[in-house]
């Protein structure tokens, strides 16, 4: 786990159910809230343990990033946040809690739909910490920090101009409507302090898919 920004922690772990590509997930230390959380197979439930606060919380950029979410609402009793339009992959689980855009999210997260690439595709927003998060949409290199930004790949959409059509108008969107500095991905190193110049050179560029995506 790295604090990258005062607060926000980060960490890669291995998704078995991508192939076991290493995916990106968040914790907010004050709140106590996890984003898209996938733990390390070592000691991530210990170093959860050791924090100040406990997890209170969980918040999902979309449907498919539950993860480590069920481990960890047994171990602390937590709810998970995931958008209303993604609810219906949790029926029946009853700490599973649906969210629209503009509510007011655990630890001060305000959610904004992205959509084109799926109807639960969402942004997540931190003012307070001029930070932005983003699902499945953009990609980077978990490797390379010199890496740029692209969409996911043709053959994750259902309909590829189409899909690249609609995110470079959402992106051009969030741009106008969010201030922010820094970009956190769900799949890919995070981009602390070049994150929104980052988006405006893809969105100016007209956008492009990434070359290591998930």
């Amino acid at each position: 786990m790295n604090e990258i920004l005062p607060g926000i922690w980060h960490w890669f772990a291995p998704n078995p159910s991508i192939g076991g590509k290493l995916v990106s997930s968040y914790w907010l230390d004050e709140p106590g809230v996890l984003i898209d959380p996938l733990l390390p197979p070592d000691d991530g439930l210990a170093w959860l343990e050791s924090r100040p606060t406990a997890p209170r919380a969980i918040v999902l950029t979309n449907r498919h990033h539950g993860r480590d979410s069920e481990r960890l609402h047994e171990r602390f009793d937590c709810p998970v946040h995931v958008p209303e339009t993604g609810r219906h992959a949790f029926i029946g689980v009853d700490h599973v809690v649906g969210y629209q855009p503009g509510d007011n999210l655990p630890g001060g997260l305000t959610p904004f739909l992205i959509g084109a690439l799926s109807p639960d595709e969402h942004g997540l927003d931190l003012p307070s910490a001029r930070t932005v998060w983003v699902g499945d949409t953009i990609v980077r290199s978990c490797t390379d920090p010199g890496s740029r930004i692209g969409w996911v790949i043709d053959a994750l959409m259902d309909d590829p101009e189409g899909t690249k059509a609609g995110l470079l108008e959402a992106f051009r969107t969030v741009l106008e409507r969010h201030s922010f500095e820094h970009l956190m991905l769900a799949h890919g190193l995070p981009l602390v302090g070049d994150g929104r110049s980052e988006l405006e050179a893809l969105v100016a560029d007209g956008g492009r898919t990434a070359s290591d995506a998930f």
